[in-house]
């Protein structure tokens, strides 16, 4: 299945719906141009929503780096929520849980955003 994305705003914080599989970095690159203009414009706080992300290798681990880079760089931060399985088990097994911030709900990214 194909990458999509869907952006909304609640509280003053950008949520980001991820739709699909990322196993190439260029089925993304909208969405990186997109967090992009983003953290340009001062939206710097994302949550990344990926209940619908199905699968990601680590093309897809990469894009999601990506944006937590330019978001710190932007004195930003990105919380990831609503992971499945297969996606949690490979943010464990990389050890990229201990840089991401994963919480359960978009109510709990947005709480966790707007304490900073």
């Amino acid at each position: 299945m194909a990458f999509s994305y869907t952006t909304t705003e609640q509280k003053g914080i950008t949520v980001i719906h991820l739709v699909g599989e990322i196993i190439d970095k260029m089925e993304a690159a909208t969405f990186i141009e997109q967090a992009n203009k983003l953290a340009a414009s001062g939206k710097t706080r994302f949550v990344l929503e990926l209940s619908e992300l199905r699968y990601m290798n680590s093309s897809g681990l990469n894009v999601l780096v990506s944006v937590l880079t330019k978001a710190r760089n932007s004195g930003g931060e990105v919380v990831v929520c609503n992971l499945n399985k297969k996606v949690k088990d490979l943010l464990v097994i990389t050890k990229l849980d201990t840089i991401f911030h994963i919480l359960p709900t978009v109510e709990d990214a947005i709480k966790k955003l707007g304490s900073k």
